[in-house]
């Protein structure tokens, strides 16, 4: 067995320590996902989400209505909510809360969520180099 040091980077999550404790990002995942769904030059956004309207009808993330089409299997939907729901669990607690909303919708997607979901990739680009720190120092 042999001692590789610290860890650097491990199941897409990359770790950089300092003296006052650790950053985790997801900056190299985030690439790989932008780049997957072919959005590695779409214009990046500053909100994860739209801001939903309090008429049901007039609400993006509402379910599928009688005369919307469902969206086929060329569609990489579930793909995507799967890799978003990752970047959630670990380093990305501020999309948490559209992906959870948008995860509801993969048995039955629309366009109007595949549009949410591209919202959220389109936010990540334009803040991939966020980072988590676990600080090492006590607090007073």
């Amino acid at each position: 067995m042999k001692d590789l040091g610290r860890t650097k980077f491990c199941l897409g999550l990359q770790v950089e320590y300092l003296e006052n404790g650790i950053l985790v990002h997801q900056e190299a995942y985030i690439t790989k996902v932008l780049k997957r769904f072919y959005m590695d030059k779409s214009h990046p956004l500053c909100t994860p989400m739209v801001v939903r309207s309090l008429d049901v009808n007039k609400d993006p993330f509402r379910p599928q209505e009688k005369d919307e089409e469902i969206l086929g299997p060329e569609v990489p939907y579930p793909s995507a909510i799967g890799a978003l729901m990752y970047l959630a669990n670990y380093t990305r607690p501020d999309i948490a809360f559209v992906v959870n909303l948008l995860a509801r919708y993969s048995s039955s997607p629309t366009r109007r969520h595949w549009n949410e979901v591209k919202q959220i990739i389109r936010y990540l680009r334009g803040i991939m180099d966020m980072r988590l720190l676990y600080s090492n120092v006590p607090k007073p």
